[in-house]
């Protein structure tokens, strides 16, 4: 049924007439010329556009070709920090703190290509495991690959296909040249649950005026109503501390010893000893240059 109206607007006489000038007079609108205005307006960057600037690209190839002057040439090495020691330099007259990394049997395990994986790089395993300790899908890709089950694995990026090493290659201390420069990736020492003045160095409260048992803690973890009642993400509070991948940039190879698989860099790694250590060509330093081995040096190796 359609819907009828109230008895009480029924009643009322109804032209049209009447209503017609008001239903075609448009009514007035008032238009604001005032407003709240940001406090922090966008403002154009001049960093990330310009004429000569490139479009960044968001697909995977342009990706490749950013990192292609970051990546280095030739894969790493997986070392055992064994401690540190120091050299006395003959020349200078300084001693020089150095810390000792071992090579363990390194060994080219598989490869990552653009073409199957989307990046090129060297999956290097080093040490050695027992093949009943280690799963089976491990050990399949082990077998698959020709070498024997190996105690760490680990990926190097590198630039190009020029830089992936034959599976089963051995890389031995050599790889790396006296006087070049490395980046080194390792864990840092776990010191488990700490403080905040431990863990990011604060400095307590007060030992007077009131404060009670409370020296060595945070004190207030968030503003209050300007700044939300919350306590931000992010917020320096006790927690665990340590074991976080760190890396250690720029550091010199001093000495090198084949035989023994040592390879000495100045300064300090982090991590305990005994741990493992991911040694590459530094990135913001040159390339070393690679010295092709000739026949007669082979011969002499085979030999040996």
């Amino acid at each position: 049924m359609p819907p009828r109206l109230p008895k009480k607007l029924a009643q009322l006489p109804f032209s049209l007439g009447a209503l017609a000038p008001q239903l075609i007079t448009p009514t007035p609108v008032s238009i604001r010329t005032f407003g709240i205005r940001s406090l922090n307006p966008p403002k154009n960057s001049p960093y990330n556009a310009g004429p000569d600037l490139p479009v960044l690209k968001s697909t995977p190839a342009a990706a490749l070709e950013r990192k292609a002057n970051t990546l280095p040439l030739r894969t790493g090495a997986l070392a055992v920090k064994k401690g540190m020691t120091a050299i006395f330099d003959p020349e200078s007259g300084k001693r020089i703190p150095c810390t000792v990394l071992q090579l363990d049997r390194v060994q080219v395990v598989a490869h990552k290509t653009i073409a199957v994986h989307g990046y090129n790089a060297v999956q290097i395993g080093a040490g050695w495991k027992h093949p009943t300790n280690v799963r089976k899908s491990l050990l399949g890709h082990f077998s698959g690959q020709g070498v024997s089950a190996k105690r760490h694995v680990f990926e190097f990026r590198v630039k190009d296909e020029s830089g992936l090493l034959p599976v089963g290659e051995l890389v031995h201390a050599d790889w790396f040249q006296e006087g070049q420069f490395v980046d080194a990736r390792s864990n840092t020492k776990g010191k488990g649950f700490a403080g905040v003045m431990k863990r990011h160095g604060f400095h307590g409260q007060d030992r007077s005026h009131g404060v009670s048992l409370t020296h060595r803690s945070l004190g207030s973890a968030g503003p209050s109503q300007g700044g939300g009642s919350r306590v931000y993400p992010g917020k320096k509070m006790a927690g665990n501390m340590g074991n976080e991948q760190n890396t250690v940039q720029n550091l010199k190879v001093l000495k090198v010893d084949r035989e023994n698989g040592l390879v000495l860099v100045h300064g300090a790694v982090s991590g305990p000893k005994g741990c493992i250590i991911r040694i590459q060509d530094a990135i913001k330093k040159p390339w070393p240059t690679i010295v092709e081995p000739t026949e007669a040096t082979q011969a002499t190796e085979a030999s040996a």
